[in-house]
């Protein structure tokens, strides 16, 4: 990390309005925010750069890149400070971070390629930056006393059975590399901090990056029929709606461990695929195949991807909208 990027995060700090954040109101009376957030350059981070910006917070994104490198869709993160940012580099996370000196870190960015973090040569990457990263995260936001919202996944148990995970079980068995690491990454907030939010989501989609719907669609356009697995079972994210949850929640002190997915009932990628076609008019016939019929992928994948989400509502939170509005609205925005 070098002087040059110093360089443009004290240039970023001189923007700021110099006076108590306390007493800068946005309306509603919430206080307004300064954040931090990772990941930008991907899915999650995108999306709630946009809602915590457009709701009168002030953010400041970062990802490994030189500059912003993600969907170039003239949104607020497009135009928001930027620094980059290799999170294990725990000297230039402390430095960075401290300098901001944020009331609230999100930190979206992750190691999240399933299967290529089966390979050996690549484990110490995954670890470093899933485990190791949110580690040093996490000791920053502890000097600064401020909020951290971590990021996880159902891939922290292990994907057997049909009840769904609720968010304080603690009978983790991960099955592969990715899940064994975000769940280190769990460990590191928990254990370091008492002001976090840890949220796992499931089979998430957002306009900022592939996903499963966006190969889907390519697929049926050049193949009469498809085959998906219908044996494992979860239920679908929208980062767009998920950005807004998170933002409800730093705006709030309700700590702890959450589920959040799209609501509209559990369901398996066969499922979702036909849903996908059917509201994009595509005539594609879908075959349901199980997963060992499918052919196994190299990193095991969970069967029992159900998440239990009553906390949400107890907390007083609003629950996301049904992963079939959030479909809708998502092959809108993509055809644009």
């Amino acid at each position: 990390m070098g002087d040059n990027h110093q360089w443009r995060v004290s240039e970023l700090l001189r923007q700021d309005v110099q006076q108590p954040l306390s007493n800068n109101r946005l309306t509603g009376g919430r206080n307004r925010m300064k954040f931090f957030v990772t990941g930008v350059g991907g899915q999650l981070g995108h999306d709630v750069m946009n809602e915590l910006l457009k709701r009168g917070h002030e953010g400041v994104g970062s990802d490994i890149q030189e500059n912003y490198s993600g969907v170039a869709d003239g949104s607020d993160v497009t135009k928001a400070p930027y620094v980059s940012l290799d999170i294990t580099d725990k000297e230039a996370v402390e430095k960075i971070i401290l300098e901001i000196n944020p009331d609230a870190v999100i930190h979206c960015a992750a190691w999240t390629a399933v299967d290529l973090a089966e390979d050996e040569d690549k484990q110490e990457k995954v670890r470093s930056i899933n485990a190791g990263g949110t580690q040093n995260i996490a000791e920053v936001c502890k000097k600064l006393d401020c909020k951290m919202t971590y990021i996880s996944t159902d891939y922290v148990f292990d994907g057997q059975g049909t009840e769904p995970w609720k968010p304080d079980c603690k009978e983790y068995a991960p099955l592969n590399v990715y899940g064994k690491t975000k769940l280190e990454g769990e460990l590191a907030v928990s254990e370091t901090l008492e002001k976090y939010f840890i949220v796992r989501i499931a089979w998430v989609f957002g306009l900022n990056g592939k996903n499963f719907i966006k190969t889907m669609l390519n697929v049926g356009k050049n193949h009469d029929t498809v085959r998906v697995v219908n044996d494992q079972i979860g239920t679908p994210t929208y980062t767009y709606d998920l950005a807004r949850l998170l933002v409800d929640m730093n705006e709030s002190e309700k700590y702890g461990y959450y589920h959040a997915t799209n609501e509209g009932g559990y369901i398996s990628w066969y499922d979702f695929t036909k849903e996908i076609y059917r509201q994009a008019g595509y005539t594609t016939e879908v075959l349901p195949v199980t997963t060992a019929e499918y052919g196994l992928s190299k990193a095991a994948r969970p069967f029992n991807s159900r998440l239990e989400k009553n906390k949400l509502v107890e907390a007083g939170f609003k629950p996301l909208p049904a992963w079939q509005d959030a479909l809708s609205r998502y092959l809108k925005e993509i055809e644009k």
